[in-house]
């Protein structure tokens, strides 16, 4: 019955935003001076009973969506065009200029909910992450550190700059990045070591740019830990992050099971494709290929086609996730296709106050960008089920329940990806690249993860000590069978293309717990699918006013990623790739 009536509830129209009961309707986000009022009034507001909280917690709820909205919005145009300096300047303007000046009322704000006796009145069983997280956050902020941080916001930016300006000539025609890719998927390896060996050159063009960037957040980082009375940014970020629900000694432990029971079945997936290639050493252009007379998977031709396709497999899977994405297209809030100056990755921009998020991919016709479309979609349509809750706070939920969603929706939607795939065949080849993602991803998440501790806690290393390190994290959760001869130079700062490392550091592991989580949601979906897409709307649409252990319990799977349960959940992909004669 809940079910139903958030589905019933949901209407998709184009709306152009919320009802404002406290800012004027034609408010605009400009400049600091015409959001102090509106801070202030909050700041100074008496409290003298619950309803006066109730009405005071709204009225902050809307500034949040209204300000984070247009905070969006300045990083969105900016990704989509790096290359247009008013974008640019809109974005830097907003980062240097308006929010260091929006902290020290958040500040005041949440020590004011904090003190105020009513507050003892909230539904525990609702308010009680929020209370967690505002509590967190007032004993985490130093003014000291506002500054620090908006200069961080600023640089972090410049990766997705100088990342976007990345190309290469590929006979005669110019692609970026993320467009030579496809490349990597031909049948002939000439082609594919051509391609690769032009996109490490370009790479490494700018690699002493992107260290000495890196250098300048390193610093910056480590002064906001002392600043804040942490010893290192490692121990910092986990509690600014909110990592209430497991520790450092548990991601050592992640770590070490990845390596025990995920890396050996990695190893047997690379050792298949080696023998389907007919190589007798694997090299690295060799990792997405297909046999010769094997032709890539094609499928989607541009942009149109990947959003109808995408639309109508989530039709099939749930009628409720086909209106998310097709909302969206009314609404002009997917970017996807590839181009010159297009900042790289992917991701689902939530917007707080119409409720209706942005997608932002780089498509090139591969069946990663299937991938990434599902699993963006499956971002959306947290967004969408979250939304109708009473207050902003309540639907910024942390990534370990956001990865859930969007790592699920990848693996819930494959039987139907007969939409992009007619060929039985080619539909299979699909499934099992999906598989082999799934379980080739843990390991470089161990890698990413366990790196980043290290460059945390050592603070003032070289770059050599850096480079040292990485070659010797790379290797404990790699398979050994590729030959990297000739690549050195490249694979010592191949960590720079993991994007995440410059601009939301520390956040990587998320992605590792919901893969699990992930593969549970499967497992449960094969035994009972309708039980199980239930389960995941149901989890979803509570935000985070539950622990992550309750949303994890609501989606019908267990918060864990201890050594026996990564065992189990290995043994669980093992056996579907046995049945299709993979390992």
């Amino acid at each position: 019955m809940r079910l139903e009536k958030i589905i019933m509830n949901r209407a998709f129209s184009p709306l152009i935003r919320k009802e404002r009961k406290f800012l004027p309707v034609d408010f605009k986000v400009t400049d600091w001076e015409h959001l102090l009022p509106y801070y202030e009034e909050l700041k100074n507001r008496e409290l003298n009973n619950a309803a006066e909280l109730g009405k005071w917690l709204e009225d902050i709820s809307e500034l949040e969506a209204v300000v984070s909205e247009d905070a969006c919005w300045r990083q969105i145009n900016m990704t989509c065009d790096t290359t247009n300096k008013e974008y640019e300047t809109a974005f830097t303007y907003f980062c240097m200029e308006i929010e260091p000046r929006m902290k020290p009322y958040g500040f005041e704000l949440n020590k004011k909910l904090l003190a105020c006796p009513f507050t003892e009145d909230l539904d525990k069983n609702l308010y009680f992450p929020y209370l967690r997280s505002v509590d967190n956050a007032a004993k985490l902020y130093r003014d000291e550190n506002v500054p620090l941080q908006a200069e961080m916001n600023v640089l972090a930016q410049q990766y997705g700059v100088i990342s976007g300006a990345m190309g290469i000539e590929v006979d005669g025609k110019e692609y970026t990045l993320q467009q030579a890719v496809k490349f990597l998927h031909n049948p002939d390896r000439t082609i594919r070591e051509t391609v690769f060996a032009k996109i490490a050159s370009r790479r490494l063009e700018d690699k002493d740019k992107l260290n000495e960037l890196f250098d300048k957040l390193l610093v910056i980082r480590q002064k906001v830990a002392l600043n804040a009375g942490f010893e290192n940014y490692r121990d910092y970020k986990f509690r600014e992050l909110g990592r209430f629900d497991y520790t450092v000694a548990d991601c050592f432990a992640f770590h070490v099971a990845v390596r025990e029971h995920i890396l050996p079945l990695h190893t047997k997936l690379v050792k298949d494709r080696q023998k389907r290639l007919g190589v007798d050493t694997m090299r690295p252009w060799d990792g997405d290929a297909e046999p010769v007379g094997v032709e890539p998977l094609h499928p989607f031709a541009d942009a149109k086609e990947l959003t109808t396709k995408a639309i109508e497999v989530f039709e099939d899977l749930q009628p409720y996730f086909s209106g998310c994405l097709h909302t969206m297209d009314e609404m002009h809030r997917l970017d996807l296709e590839s181009r010159k100056g297009k900042a790289p990755g992917g991701y689902n921009c939530p917007l707080a106050e119409t409720g209706v998020p942005f997608i932002f991919m780089n498509a090139a016709g591969t069946m990663n960008d299937v991938i990434t479309m599902m699993h963006e979609g499956g971002h959306a349509v947290h967004s969408f089920l979250s939304d109708p809750l009473p207050l902003t706070a309540f639907k910024e939920y942390p990534m370990e329940i956001a990865e859930l969603a969007s790592m699920s929706m990848e693996l819930f939607s494959m039987e139907h990806w007969d939409v992009f795939f007619k060929d039985e065949n080619e539909l299979k080849r699909a499934q099992l690249e999906e598989l082999e993602r799934v379980i080739s991803v843990l390991p470089w998440i161990a890698t990413i993860d366990k790196y980043q501790h290290w460059l945390y806690t050592n603070p003032g290393h070289t770059i050599e000590q850096r480079q040292k390190e990485w070659l010797d994290i790379l290797a404990e959760f790699s398979t050994g069978i590729t030959d990297w001869s000739g690549f050195d130079e490249y694979r010592t700062n191949f960590w720079q293309k993991q994007l995440h490392l410059f601009e939301v550091p520390f956040y990587y592991i998320e992605y590792g717990i919901a893969q699990l989580g992930a593969i549970a949601m499967w497992r449960q979906y094969r035994q009972n699918k309708e039980q199980a897409l239930d389960n995941y709307m149901n989890a979803l649409s509570l935000g985070y006013t539950k622990t992550l252990k309750e949303l994890y319990t609501t989606a019908g799977i267990k918060f864990d990623f201890s050594a026996g349960y990564i065992k189990e959940l290995a043994a669980f992909v093992a056996q579907i790739l046995e049945e299709r004669g993979v390992v």
